[in-house]
């Protein structure tokens, strides 16, 4: 029996429980008029949660330590000339393992002690499947009757069940947190070993990216100087909010102010739809449409604009980052207290001398927020670049040209066939930390000033 299949039965279970608790607090129920200290739902979660739990936690424990016991008491029955292993040599012994054990063909033919280690691998994998399912089905049904049997009148169902939940709430917040702690910290390890091979100086201040190998400029491994791709990333950044911010804010102000009800509610959700679209889909339509558009739109006026540049691919991020602009400016708008409008208004201010003075100075710090949150959403963002930017890692000021960020170079320096041992891969790493830091900062200061702005209008 499969994992899956584990899961969907122990779900099964957990159903039932809830009903045989929900039928119980209501048997109960009738017997005291009625006078129960919760209702008849957390009886029956408190009955489910009793089943599952328990079942649950050894389902997790025991999946996270049965290959581990498994290996090491399979590589206990090897020969004694085999006990000096390495560990990558037995990764590789337990692969061929498994293959034996599961009847795939492997290369050889097999020896005798694998034959025998495959076996004992298959046999205690069969004892551990049924053991884990008879342990989790003794936990789920003694769980399931005891916490049965328990329910009365003056028992506190509700409580039990929403300190739970809050301890479920809380795990789901530190798997987030332990997942962004995991990647910095693996980006900051092969970050450390690049710094090993290029200077953290060279790499901050240099203003040449060449990263091969070479027996010319400042180090045999290439330059790796990070400037011209942050340059690029910042300009590109920077014409998508050009398009971003007016286009966005405009909009969010026509929506909260002067739209009637049923354009707000047709309009808004089609709006919103821009930033439900895969970025690659983006990406291909700024490098087939938009760009040879601003290409022939230059040819006209005199200027040479290259099909794959800053320009093309900032507006086309400017067009799909609308929507974090619009959306979180007009929520904000919306939020600022009716009597500030009625007042200005009454004082004799026209409606569009009440938004410019009076409900976009309010908003001011929400709307800030939302600029700050588009910000951190162009600088991450990479299939647009891939497509539309091109791959010129040079230093100008010349939005028509070609230009490299760090997204792209980090899609560079991972793909194809790469030693992720060599500084031209584990800079990838060193990029990639730089990005987290830039974008880090602008969300923490986004994330400031929305709280402060909700602070004053709750």
């Amino acid at each position: 029996m499969d994992n899956m299949t584990l899961i969907v039965l122990l779900l099964i279970l957990m159903g039932v429980a809830y009903q045989l608790g929900l039928t119980r607090s209501r048997a109960i129920a009738r017997n005291t008029a009625g006078r129960m200290n919760s209702r008849p739902g957390y009886y029956g979660w408190l009955v489910a949660l009793w089943c599952g739990l328990p079942a649950l936690l050894v389902f997790v424990l025991w999946t996270l330590l049965e290959p581990s016991v498994i290996r090491s008491v399979v590589l206990n029955q090897l020969p004694p000339e085999m006990a000096d292993l390495t560990s990558q040599q037995a990764d590789v012994l337990m692969r061929r393992l498994n293959d034996i054990a599961s009847g795939y063909g492997v290369a050889g033919e097999p020896a005798a002690y694998e034959v025998a280690a495959a076996e004992t691998l298959s046999r205690l994998r069969s004892i551990g499947e049924l053991a884990k399912i008879a342990v989790m089905a003794s936990l789920a049904l003694a769980g399931l009757f005891l916490a049965r049997g328990r329910i009365r009148a003056d028992m506190r169902a509700r409580n039990h069940v929403e300190k739970v939940v809050n301890v479920g709430l809380l795990l789901c917040s530190g798997v987030a947190i332990l997942t962004t702690v995991g990647i910095v910290f693996s980006m900051f390890g092969e970050a450390m070993r690049f710094f090993s091979f290029v200077p953290p100086t060279e790499f901050f201040f240099g203003t040449t990216w060449n990263p091969r190998f070479s027996t010319t400029g400042g180090s045999s491994y290439g330059d790796f100087g990070l400037l011209p791709l942050l340059w690029g990333t910042l300009m590109v950044s920077f014409i998508a909010l050009l398009v971003a911010v007016p286009l966005g804010l405009m909009t969010a102000i026509f929506m909260s102010e002067y739209a009637p009800g049923w354009l707000r509610s047709f309009a808004k959700p089609v709006i919103e739809v821009l930033a439900g679209i895969p970025t690659i889909v983006y990406g291909v339509f700024a490098l087939m449409v938009v760009g040879p558009f601003f290409s022939d739109l230059g040819d006209l006026v005199g200027i040479q604009v290259r099909s794959t540049s800053a320009l093309t691919a900032g507006f086309v991020m400017g067009v799909m980052i609308i929507p974090f602009v619009s959306s979180l400016s007009d929520d904000i708008i919306t939020q600022v207290p009716q009597s500030l409008r009625d007042g200005s208004l009454g004082l004799g201010a026209t409606k569009s001398e009440t938004i410019r003075q009076v409900v976009l100075p309010a908003a001011l710090p929400g709307i800030v927020g939302a600029f700050l949150l588009a910000a951190s959403r162009a600088i991450g963002e990479t299939m647009i670049v891939v497509l539309a930017a091109g791959n010129s890692p040079i230093l100008h000021a010349n939005p028509f040209e070609a230009v490299s960020t760090v997204t792209v170079t980090i899609v560079n320096q991972l793909t194809g066939d790469t030693d992720f041992a060599s500084p031209q891969s584990l800079v990838a790493f060193a990029l990639g930390l730089t990005l987290f830091v830039i974008t880090l900062g602008l969300n923490v200061v986004a994330l400031y000033i929305v709280r402060k702005y909700r602070e004053q209008y709750d």
